[in-house]
């Protein structure tokens, strides 16, 4: 009963730990010092998801990103085809350390381009646009390292992206040509 009295309150919880380890391995927070880092583990969120459960759905206003501390994620897209039924096709399936839905911490009332749905019981790091503002105010250094990262990391998608794009273009192209002979 009296354990209360000698628990340390100032000693960091073994999540507390792993938190900062999966930040400190993800490139948006990988610069940032040790100091800057406990600030921030101290203000992001664990959120915990059952196996199926939506963390959000295409077209909703994303308000944060998401870093895969346990679990899988799948993220999906919902695709009307001609006969007007609707399709699901997976886009990506995310593991530990994977991380999905930053280009909402840059966006002002972007929707989501996808779905994003636990594929197991999944254990998921927060990280969302208030939290952002809040560590650009009150540890402008680490905020600015965050926005870096985060300005590379959305750069090289887009790159990514249209590099994919490019693909796609040039195999349709020769489909349409094959067709036509």
């Amino acid at each position: 009963m009296a354990d209360f009295l000698w628990k340390n309150y100032f000693k960091r919880t073994t999540e507390e730990k792993e938190i900062g380890e999966i930040l400190k391995e993800n490139i948006l927070f990988a610069d940032l010092s040790s100091r800057q880092l406990k600030f921030v583990t101290n203000i992001v969120h664990l959120r915990k998801y059952r196996t199926d459960e939506v963390v959000f759905h295409q077209g909703e206003v994303g308000v944060g990103m998401y870093i895969i501390a346990k679990g899988r994620v799948n993220i999906t897209t919902e695709e009307t085809r001609l006969n007007k039924n609707k399709s699901t096709i997976i886009i990506a399936k995310l593991v530990p350390g994977d991380f999905f839905g930053e280009l909402s911490l840059v966006e002002e009332n972007g929707r989501r381009s996808a779905t994003a749905t636990a594929g197991e019981d999944t254990s998921l790091i927060g990280f969302f646009k208030p939290d952002l503002l809040e560590i650009l105010e009150r540890m402008p250094v680490a905020g600015v390292k965050i926005a870096l990262s985060l300005g590379e990391v959305v750069g090289r998608r887009l790159k990514e992206t249209t590099e994919r794009v490019s693909i796609l273009e040039e195999q349709l192209a020769r489909l349409q040509s094959e067709s036509n002979t």
